[in-house]
């Protein structure tokens, strides 16, 4: 596109970035940007549309760049400082970028602590069934066309970043505390949300058996309750669940709306799907567009990713908070009952870790058996926050810390077969990889 500007982002194999970055390519805009070398499951799509990927240096900063610049940078990372010394070079956050350049669309906003990635997959694949529909995922992935009408966007709480977002509507799935590492307490955490609502032009769709989130102030925001009580507006009832999925019927305000039969099962995909379709009543939808585009939904990347592999399962999570972690071993569980369950945990933050240490242990305690591996970041020991992992493995009986190589492959792959759960936000899966490997080495001797 003749005059545009270049679009350059630090730090282009981020999910929600490299998700943009296509996006924008796909418009038909100049994109490049920066990052590690090591490979990272994000690039492949952006290998896939040729857009360039630096290694980190301020002499790629160009005069007259769009500069977008990821979370994970301070300012003070010598690419962000050579972008905020050029006066020709635009310089935006993630955040603050997406929060003007959608502002054309009719936005949908979906926060909340855990189950934004797939409420949001969930409802674009609805979305798509009645318009033109773009979405940004945390998961990675994107879309925008040039004739896209309504946009859902997983908008995350994370230093109050999605303050920068002005939605139509918006989804709150729960308001449990997290990042830690930034929100004071549970009423700090509750502000961000509250600071948020009012950005909301039409209706919030909220949970309605969070604890947190029923003590929010939405100044009189028009909000509806969604959930299995009497006092949720968006209420499931007569839910059943068979090999074939789930069934249950939907009362809007205390009156029946729709049946609906859906080819998943699982309580947080029935309480998603809820709150996908609180937001198609409000827009007038029609019960059989929304039950085919929610069955029509494929899932989304690292939320119960299941490989079957020779006699074991290797399920790949991004699980990385207490609750989610529960909910990922419980489901393996439910589906898998016959199998051992093996779950490796590599936690991001220690912060978090510290916080929810005994949240953590006992969801973790679960399984069958229990491998850590170490933080990823290391900002919170420059915070302040100096534990290690032995932290967590102490208040976990049995449980063991496990090297991300070749000698705690073959650990793991002594425990086959098995079910092995993989929790992590970060990068897990070169791990898993490895102990495949093993498993086949050892059936071939």
């Amino acid at each position: 596109m003749t005059g545009t500007p270049v679009y350059y982002f630090i730090g282009i194999k981020g999910t929600g970035m490299s998700s943009l970055a296509c996006m924008l390519k796909d418009l038909g805009y100049e994109v490049c940007g920066s990052d590690l070398a090591k490979h990272f499951f994000t690039e492949d799509v952006l290998v896939e549309r040729n857009i360039p990927i630096y290694e980190f240096d301020p002499s790629n900063i160009k005069d007259g760049m769009h500069v977008i610049i990821g979370n994970a940078f301070l300012e003070d990372f010598p690419e962000v400082v050579a972008a905020r010394n050029n006066p020709t070079c635009i310089c935006e956050r993630y955040h603050e970028f997406l929060g003007t350049f959608l502002q054309k669309y009719r936005l949908v906003s979906i926060a909340g602590s855990h189950g934004k990635t797939t409420t949001t997959g969930m409802l674009a694949s609805v979305m798509k069934e009645f318009g033109e529909t773009g979405w940004l995922i945390g998961d990675g992935t994107g879309h925008l066309s040039q004739d896209t009408e309504y946009f859902c966007l997983e908008s995350c709480e994370f230093r109050r970043h999605f303050l920068a977002y002005h939605p139509e509507y918006a989804i709150i799935t729960n308001v449990e505390i997290d990042h830690v590492d930034y929100f004071k307490d549970e009423a700090d955490y509750r502000s961000a949300y509250e600071q948020f609502i009012p950005n909301v032009s039409k209706a919030v769709v909220i949970y309605g058996e969070d604890e947190q989130a029923r003590m929010l102030d939405f100044s009189g925001k028009k909000h509806y309750w969604y959930g299995l009580k009497d006092n949720d507006d968006i209420q499931a009832v007569n839910v059943e669940e068979t090999e074939n999925g789930m069934h249950f019927d939907v009362l809007f305000e205390g009156k029946m709306y729709a049946h609906f039969d859906l080819p998943f099962v699982g309580h947080h995909l029935l309480l998603n799907s809820l709150a996908v379709i609180g937001i198609c009543i409000l827009e007038g939808v029609k019960p059989e567009l929304i039950e085919k585009g929610l069955s029509s939904f494929q899932g989304v990347k690292r939320r119960f990713a299941v490989e079957k592999h020779g006699d074991s399962i290797f399920v790949d999570d991004y699980a990385h908070h207490p609750t989610e972690v529960g909910v990922t071993i419980d489901t393996a569980r439910r589906r898998f009952p016959s199998s051992r369950l093996i779950a490796i945990f590599k936690p991001h933050r220690a912060s978090r870790v510290l916080y929810f240490a005994d949240d953590f242990a006992a969801q973790l305690s679960k399984a069958d058996e229990v491998y850590l591996c170490e933080f990823t970041s290391i900002d919170d020991k420059q915070d302040g926050t100096d534990i290690d992992i032995t932290y967590l493995a102490d208040k976990i009986p049995g449980s063991e810390i496990l090297s991300e190589d070749r000698q705690g492959a073959r650990v793991l792959a002594e425990k086959a077969p098995a079910c092995y759960l993989f929790m992590s936000s970060k990068d897990i899966y070169g791990l898993a990889q490895l102990v495949k490997e093993e498993i086949d080495q050892k059936n071939d001797k």
